[in-house]
């Protein structure tokens, strides 16, 4: 990963890294390896305050670029809108493989003889 901008946002207590990555006979980075290589790129930032925003490659081309948001604090990462973080929460907390068991099925509900008393409409 080749960071093209550094630009430090004291305002929103932030550092936006505009990114390239050339990944020639590989697939495209996934959000993981995204994250993890801003962690390395910038010094002293924690994997659930990096953002990463505007992943596009090229067609036809082994390159992608975008936008690492790495905030200082959760509290100044709170202004990412929720969708944001929802989908950055499996890089940040990677859930538990559960043991392959089959889940009990729902109980079903028992079945109530239809009331005829109901005022219908033109049937």
């Amino acid at each position: 990963m080749e960071v093209l901008e550094r630009r430090e946002n004291p305002m929103l207590d932030r550092v936006e890294l505009q990114f390239r990555w050339d990944h020639p006979n590989s697939p495209t980075p996934s959000l993981t390896q995204i994250v993890e290589a801003t962690t390395k790129a910038e010094p002293g930032s924690k994997k659930n305050l990096v953002f990463v925003k505007n992943v596009n490659t090229r067609f036809g081309m082994a390159r992608t670029s975008g936008i690492a948001l790495v905030y200082g604090s959760e509290e100044s990462a709170s202004i990412e809108p929720s969708y944001v973080i929802e989908r950055h929460k499996s890089v940040t907390n990677p859930e538990p493989k559960v043991a392959a068991e089959s889940p009990e099925p729902p109980a079903e509900a028992p079945e109530e003889p239809p009331d005829s008393d109901e005022e219908g409409g033109d049937e």
